[in-house]
């Protein structure tokens, strides 16, 4: 995907670990759905819930970039003079959210 900016990833030390610790624990979920299937008494369902469940971590770790990004980024966009560049990129970024 093209990017409007050369920015580099601003997360406060805070948000930094608390997604780092989620996606550690994203890994962990999905290291347990490869066991399930490699295992022949499990239910199909319970592998999709797994995997739902990994889907709403995911996001969660997205909103914090995302929160992240609006208020290092966006909030300073007109102080910058490329607002139409950042409204651009979000579009594209939320067309996947």
């Amino acid at each position: 995907m093209k990017t409007a900016h050369k920015h580099k990833l601003h997360l406060d030390p805070k948000t930094r670990e608390e997604a780092r610790r989620r996606l550690r624990s994203i890994k962990g979920h999905v290291e347990g759905i490869l066991r399930m299937l490699e295992s022949e008494d499990v239910y199909c369902v319970d592998v999709l819930k797994q995997i739902k469940a990994v889907e709403g971590a995911l996001d969660k770790v997205g909103d914090l970039v995302l929160k992240s990004h609006l208020k290092d980024h966006v909030v300073t966009a007109h102080e910058r003079g490329d607002v139409d560049a950042i409204v651009e990129e979000l579009m594209e970024v939320l067309k996947y959210r």
